[in-house]
């Protein structure tokens, strides 16, 4: 989502109808609980009930127990490594899709990995390969209108982004692939046309000349279809089984008559509009007998537009915006409370974006764990606690009047566990000081003892004390941070460093690599 619209008219394709196909089921109800999710980058979470569903880097996993044990399905059957890009839940059914990246002409591009399904809160598992399509230009029928479609569509930047489950159909968008339904789980799926470009609604009823095509396709040596920006799905939303809400970026869509009529809200076509065109993100609050859709809108293609939120309380006639400048990912709700997880970290608003509270330093006390970027991917609420995704882990905070947000957390973070032996390691390796940090990972093999760290360059010249004499439990293992910078605060060059973890009369030392 985060290439420029340039990158996208060069890459991505648009979507046709697949023809069926017979989902792979398999039981995974034998997989073991662990102490931790499998992947420290979690993109997307989801809570129902006492249970909290992660997608993660490396498969799903969930804990019904606030993160004492976590069920994992990855590296089994078709879950493979690959990462989550969505997760949507119904009562007993979950739906997650995949994604993984491929090599073009020394280009990483995100590629769909398909999706998977079950129907009893993950005992056992159905996939469905990635919808994709043969062929070239075909015809959609919409009322007694004919739509031109482009029918060639391939794993290849066809990632789905979002899933809405209603009672007799799942919706999917995806970037290249654009928005989707099926009413046989997968066996089969249809596109849903949305307006195009040029216009503000659609209906079958009208007489209409447009095409469905997220890009432009040159065949026979000449333009065949025009690009569309709002076919590109990247988010959906179901209130109910009748009303769909859909992102794309070229605007927010709504039907109302479940997917067959749309009305378009962007930038331009209303006085009180939504700050951008692009839409990451788009979710549902409900509170006092009113209803919020409040969604991520990002700049696209206009002078004017701005990156933020958008909001409305009267069904999409007028928006409101807040948070302008900020990049942001997701939403969650408790009662009239807004969380918002983006690049700044989570925000707060207790009344309806007129105010914003932030997290500070996301930091355990008990485990001496702390995050050294406030970047946020992902949000869900489970009571008083606020869980939170991130590129360093899944960690969680109180908000209560006794223990006001923020306050205090409990993070989460995979490691390979050392245990008792006198070894350290660091990762990630290499790492790159402009956006993320490196972690020295060590145990003081069951002793409560005072410990130093220093790193020193190629020439084994001292760069940087991390901490000295600072007391550490031996009852957990350690992460401490190093951000690249030496002891003057200036980044360090390009190169081999290596570090001594000192305790006891012990010396363990290890190697970071840096690389910008």
């Amino acid at each position: 989502m985060n290439r420029t619209l340039t990158t996208f008219f060069a890459l991505a394709v648009a979507a046709g109808i697949v023809g069926a196909q017979v989902p792979t089921s398999f039981n995974l109800s034998k997989t073991e609980f662990s102490p931790l999710p499998r992947s420290n980058v979690i993109n997307d979470l989801l809570i129902s009930r006492d249970t909290v569903w992660v997608g993660a880097g490396r498969g799903i996993s969930f804990t019904t127990d606030r993160g004492t044990s976590w069920k994992n399905f990855a590296n089994t059957q078709s879950f493979e490594e690959r990462g989550i890009a969505a997760l949507a839940l119904r009562g007993d059914e979950v739906w997650v899709s995949t994604a993984f990246t491929t090599k073009h002409e020394n280009e990483s591009i995100q590629t769909g990995g398909g999706l998977h399904y079950s129907l009893n809160r993950g005992e056992t598992w159905s996939y469905v390969e990635q919808p994709v399509d043969t062929g070239s230009v075909d015809t959609l029928l919409y009322g007694n209108n004919r739509i031109p479609a482009l029918a060639v569509t391939v794993p290849e930047q066809n990632v789905t982004f979002d899933i809405a489950l209603t009672s007799n159909k799942v919706w999917i968008a995806s970037w290249a692939g654009i928005l989707r339904s099926s009413t046989d789980k997968g066996k089969s799926w249809s596109r849903v046309i949305l307006p195009p470009d040029q216009l503000d609604a659609i209906s079958p009823t009208e007489t209409l000349r447009f095409e469905v095509s997220g890009v432009l396709r040159i065949l026979n040596g000449r333009d065949t279809l025009r690009p569309s920006l709002n076919h590109v799905a990247f988010a959906v939303l179901a209130p109910d089984d009748s009303t769909l809400w859909v992102g794309t970026a070229g605007g927010i869509n709504k039907s109302t008559d479940g997917g067959i009529s749309w009305r378009k809200f962007n930038h331009q076509n209303q006085d009180e509009p939504i700050s951008g065109d692009f839409v990451r993100a788009i979710a549902h609050q409900r509170w006092n007998g009113k209803s919020f859709i409040w969604a991520v809108t990002v700049n696209a293609l206009g002078t004017t537009e701005k990156r933020g939120v958008s909001f409305t309380d009267d069904a999409g006639a007028t928006w409101k915006t807040t948070l302008l400048g900020e990049s942001l990912f997701n939403f969650a709700f408790r009662d009239s409370i807004v969380y918002v997880a983006g690049e700044g970290g989570l925000f707060r608003s207790s009344d309806f974006g007129q105010n914003w509270k932030r997290s500070g330093t996301i930091y355990d006390p008990t485990t001496l764990q702390r995050f050294g970027f406030p970047r946020m991917y992902s949000v869900g609420v489970q009571g008083d606690t606020v869980w939170v995704g991130t590129s360093e882990g899944l960690a969680y905070t109180i908000d209560s009047p006794s223990q006001p947000f923020g306050t205090s957390w409990r993070i989460f973070r995979t490691h390979e566990p050392v245990g008792a032996a006198a070894t350290t390691y660091s990762y990630p390796l290499p790492f790159s000081p402009d956006d993320e940090v490196v972690r020295i990972h060590y145990s003081t093999q069951g002793k409560n003892v005072p410990v130093s760290i220093r790193v020193f360059d190629f020439g084994m010249q001292p760069v940087r004390t991390l901490i000295h004499g600072a007391q550490r439990s031996g009852s957990i293992e350690h992460d401490e941070i190093w951000n690249g910078r030496d002891d003057t605060g200036r980044f360090v060059s390009n190169g081999v460093y290596f570090y001594r973890v000192e305790f006891e009369g012990n010396e363990l030392w290890g190697k970071i690599m840096v690389l910008q």
